[in-house]
């Protein structure tokens, strides 16, 4: 009977696509003619790699989040439901708080219950995949990577932190401070080097001061932009690598009667709600939504049998300034 590889070999496309045909993902029509031709010729069943996986396991995904209530994971998770939904798979949500432990036993549950694969965004480089690829499941790391040889979705982080510096500096500020994650988080570090990037480039009033490590959420930024203002020479702009802790910078500052624009601010990401009007603040924003569609379809891709090596996306975010 014929295989997946016969048909790409004569159909003169690769396994991945003809994986994608029968699985109903987007391939030109072209190419979708020469596979289903080839197909007829070698009498292929279509579907028949996926069909054999998915009796060895559930038709269920398992999606790992470090922050359900955080905007930004619950517009991600959108993307990954409505593509799964697209190819008959359910979505289960597992909300890791962060926290390796949980992360791994969500990942020990995943295995045990035999579902098709797993997205996740790692608490920690120190991510244990053993379980999962004991099973030979398919994995897609989304918003951060691992250590290990699988398919990842992500931002160009350093881009955002570097946009995010940038368009304070143009809008005259030259006291520019960061506000970050936890340090060892991939996207905190390449977020706040961009930052780096640019206060360096430009010979920015900077001291050690002026990085301040805080945990994701609105109360980590809000003790972070406290002491920021409480430096003796404090910033007069400040970037934050994330949205919850701009709304707790934000909150701060209102707080301390300070309004933005007298005071620069920059969120990689989207303000969640309105605090100040947007048009006060610099947003980097990510493209949350693709980052979910795009894990879901690299996943369904390896469930469907696709063997190519493990491959990486980069999306770009997108600057919107501020119309003072």
């Amino acid at each position: 009977m014929a295989t997946i590889y016969e048909v790409a070999a004569l159909a003169g496309v690769s396994p991945a696509t003809v994986s994608r045909v029968f699985n109903g993902l987007t391939v030109s029509e072209e190419k979708q003619r020469a596979v289903r031709d080839a197909a007829t010729k070698l009498s292929f069943v279509p579907n028949k790699t996926a069909r054999r996986l998915r009796k060895q396991s559930s038709e269920l995904v398992a999606l790992l989040i470090p922050d359900i209530e955080n905007p930004f994971f619950t517009a991600l998770a959108r993307g990954v439901e409505d593509r799964a939904q697209e190819s008959g798979f359910s979505v289960v949500l597992c909300n890791t708080d962060e926290d390796p432990a949980k992360e791994k036993r969500y990942l020990g549950i995943a295995a045990s219950e035999q579902m098709a694969g797993v997205i996740l965004a790692p608490a920690s480089d120190e991510v244990d995949l053993g379980s999962i690829a004991e099973l030979g499941r398919p994995v897609v790391a989304v918003d951060r990577t691992t250590p290990y040889p699988v398919d990842a979705v992500k931002v160009d982080n350093r881009a955002a932190g570097i946009a995010a510096a940038a368009a304070l500096f143009d809008q005259g500020y030259r006291r520019i401070a960061c506000i970050a994650g936890p340090a060892g988080i991939e996207t905190t570090e390449d977020r706040f080097l961009g930052w780096r990037q640019v206060v360096t480039a430009r010979r920015t009033v900077t001291h050690d001061g002026y990085l301040q490590h805080a945990n994701f959420r609105v109360d980590g930024g809000r003790a972070a932009m406290n002491a920021l203002l409480a430096l003796d020479n404090p910033p007069d702009a400040v970037v934050t690598t994330n949205n919850l802790m701009a709304v707790g910078a934000l909150q701060a500052l209102a707080a301390a009667g300070i309004q933005p624009a007298e005071f620069g601010l920059a969120v990689v990401g989207e303000l969640p709600f309105l605090t100040f009007a947007p048009a006060s603040v610099v947003e980097v924003r990510l493209p949350a939504r693709h980052l979910g569609t795009t894990a879901a379809s690299m996943l369904l891709e390896r469930i469907g049998g696709d063997a190519t090596p493990p491959r990486t996306v980069v999306l770009r975010a997108e600057v919107k300034t501020p119309s003072l």
